[in-house]
């Protein structure tokens, strides 16, 4: 199924979703957006405009997804934490990666073929090189620091397609420029077997009044707070983190979200399961991590939850639950799919191709549960893009 306006980057299907245990990342200012005199006084011109309309914007810290590195594994059916992982990974670019998968006709990338191989992805794209933190990982995800503001004024620009051009001849890379901040979602499903969406309010600054998943955006300020560290977003750098946190943020940061958005308490989900990494296309290929969820409420129980109120209840109308059947029939010829949001849509198809829910061996004992770290519930401000 092609459609314009999403791809996926990168799927799980070959182990039905990763846990957090089997994912870790590498911090480094080298993934950092590259910088330029001209960009940022654009960046600051459009800030300045924005901020003008919307005095209630703020410029909050985001993580900027570089690139990701996947372990050399072959496909087995036996438990991730039983594989035998080689002591290599096979790194991409966020950009080859994605054009590889645009150059398909927007098919998901299929991490592992065989013990020495990934598919549809560019050769030029990979290089082996040591995966020495963790021996037992997956999946490696490199990432930087950004922040909001670079986001309206890269991405968002009305000069995106410069950008583009420009990173591809001066670094080789068309995404360099952009700010690429990683969002989170969820595919919450519950105990009786529903699919959660929700429609975005037409107060929230992108897709209004289409059918989302609950989702947000994993935050560094608050990794530097659980790390006992009192810091203003301006300051935030990734010196100031650690990896696992970072981790751990990622994938609790997609339950928080749940709880804010439709009013679940956390000890209702279970431990998120990642799927993948989609891109939207409307806001020039700004990837989001997409997660499925777990719930031990019904969808009357939800519904009623909802409808009560949470924290962010304001950035949506109105709460939807899709039948798992008919979430895993759902195609672009479908009425329903054209209400979706792009970010829904790379999360179907995300769910479509993992299936983390099917039959799966048992999963490793020692998986690390959700962050028990609490994240605040009240948001005075916050960007909801």
């Amino acid at each position: 199924m092609t459609d314009s306006q999403v791809s996926l980057l990168l799927h799980c299907a070959a182990w039905r979703g990763l846990l957090q245990a089997q994912v870790q990342v590498e911090l480094s200012e080298r993934f950092n957006r590259q910088t330029d005199p001209a960009v940022d006084r654009h960046i600051e011109e459009v800030w300045t405009e924005r901020v003008s309309k919307e005095p209630w914007l703020f410029n909050g810290s985001k993580f900027r997804l570089h690139s990701f590195c996947l372990s050399s594994s072959s496909v087995s059916h036996e438990p991730p934490a039983r594989q035998r992982m080689k002591k290599s990974c096979i790194t991409h670019s966020l950009h080859d990666a994605a054009q590889s998968s645009l150059d398909r006709g927007s098919r998901a990338v299929n991490q592992v073929e065989s013990a020495d191989s990934v598919s549809a992805l560019s050769p030029a794209s990979s290089m082996f090189s040591n995966n020495a933190d963790d021996p037992d990982s997956l999946l490696t995800l490199r990432l930087g620091l950004t922040c909001y503001k670079d986001y309206l004024g890269t991405n968002w620009s009305c000069r995106v397609a410069e950008l583009r051009q420009r990173g591809e001849a001066e670094f080789g890379d068309a995404l360099a420029l952009l700010a690429q901040p990683l969002g989170v979602g969820g595919v919450l499903c519950t105990a009786d077997g529903q699919v959660v969406l929700i429609r975005r309010s037409q107060k929230v600054a992108e897709a209004g009044g289409l059918l989302d998943i609950p989702g947000g955006h994993p935050e560094p300020k608050v990794v530097c707070e659980r790390l006992g560290q009192a810091v203003c977003e301006e300051q935030i750098s990734v010196d100031m983190m650690q990896q696992r946190p970072v981790v751990s943020e990622l994938f609790s940061s997609v339950c928080a979200e749940i709880r804010d958005e439709v009013n679940i308490p956390l000890s209702s989900l279970g431990e998120p399961v990642l799927m993948g990494v989609a891109l939207n296309h409307t806001s020039a290929g700004r990837p989001s991590a997409e997660f499925y969820v777990s719930c031990s409420l019904t969808s009357d129980e939800v519904r009623k939850l909802y409808w009560k109120g949470g924290a962010e209840a304001h950035e949506s109308t109105d709460i939807i639950f899709l039948g798992r059947t008919e979430v895993l029939q759902l195609d672009i010829s479908s009425p329903l799919w054209a209400e979706l949001c792009p970010s829904a849509k790379g999360a179907v198809l995300l769910y479509q191709t993992v299936r983390p829910d099917s039959e799966r061996g048992q999963r490793q004992p020692d998986a690390q549960p959700i962050a028990s770290e609490k994240r605040s519930s009240v948001h005075i401000k916050k960007q909801t893009f």
